[in-house]
């Protein structure tokens, strides 16, 4: 197995998150990201870059994390109790960016790397990650666009990477409650590190660098997409699903708050506007029902 390299990781993911925030802040054209460095009083800490109000982003924030101590929290050991008494480290980037338009989907990426250690006895390590699309409006072009590039974010581990990892996100990003997906999948991946460090390593790159590969040409085709009130209302109706996954699946939510990570950055997914409505139901044939009836099922996209 080749040696892991810690600080190699980190370095990349420092440069992911400049890239990904300039590349944000250009597409937007109005606004730019604010940054905020935070320090963890248990160890570690981060830089939150967050864009408010901008000309094609309600919101947009992109947060790096390194945080480190000595024992993980309940989120990271409940199926895996041979970490259990090894101090950890953790660094990574998450983002989240929410459009203004209705026709542009809600994005959202990840990708990081845990160590567990234990004095006399080899490290425990993995790469976990992906990322996922939410539409408000379904669009084919921009759902077959976005799987063109999670399959080829996959490449780096040959033909079987692409289906496995999107089954798994499919299967992750999925409202139990509400019985429906979160959006139209993309990937998902963890506990990463049977191909050893340097494949693994090049795999959440590829990830991380086709991010930006699937996303912005979506946001230029959509952003000038006229809208009315009514599409707008159903965008802030279906972002309650967003919200509601964050609070009671997401692994990396639940992690966060229970290693004491910083609550503002953790929390800084959720849309700044969102409603509720009761036991409310699209009205047949119409294009909020199209989202219900085709986009969000399960599909083959690049069959």
């Amino acid at each position: 197995m080749s040696e892991v390299n810690l600080e190699e990781v980190k370095s990349y993911l420092l440069k992911l998150q400049d890239s990904i925030c300039d590349a944000i802040a250009d597409a937007d054209g109005q606004k730019s990201f604010t940054e905020e460095s935070w320090d963890r009083e248990a160890g570690g800490g981060g830089r939150t870059r967050v864009l408010t109000d901008g000309a094609v982003f309600e919101q947009a924030g992109v947060n790096f994390s390194h945080v480190y101590g000595d024992n993980l929290p309940p989120s990271a050991t409940a199926n895996r109790p041979q970490l259990a008494g090894r101090s950890f480290q953790a660094v990574g980037v998450s983002l989240v960016i929410h459009p203004k338009n209705p026709y542009i989907p809600t994005s959202h990426a990840n990708v990081r790397f845990f160590i567990a250690e234990k004095e006399g006895e080899e490290p425990i390590w993995w790469f976990g990650g992906g990322f996922d699309l939410t539409p408000y409006y379904g669009n084919e072009e921009d759902c077959i666009h976005w799987h063109e590039q999670s399959r080829a974010a996959c490449a780096v581990l040959g033909d079987d990477g692409y289906p496995r990892y999107k089954k798994w996100c499919d299967e992750y990003f999925y409202l139990k409650h509400r019985d429906e997906p979160r959006g139209i999948g993309g990937l998902f991946f963890d506990d990463l590190s049977d191909p050893g460090f340097e494949k693994s390593f090049a795999f959440m790159r590829s990830v991380g660098d086709h991010y930006l590969k699937g996303y912005l040409p979506i946001v230029e085709r959509r952003k000038d997409t006229p809208y009315s009130e009514r599409q707008r209302d159903f965008q802030l109706y279906r972002r309650g699903r967003y919200v509601e996954f964050n609070l009671v699946f997401d692994r990396g939510t639940l992690f966060g708050l229970q290693s004491g990570g910083r609550t503002e950055s953790i929390l800084m997914s959720l849309p700044p506007l969102v409603k509720w409505r009761y036991n409310w139901q699209p009205e047949p044939g119409s294009e909020e029902a199209e989202l219900y009836e085709i986009y969000l099922k399960p599909r083959d996209w690049l069959g």
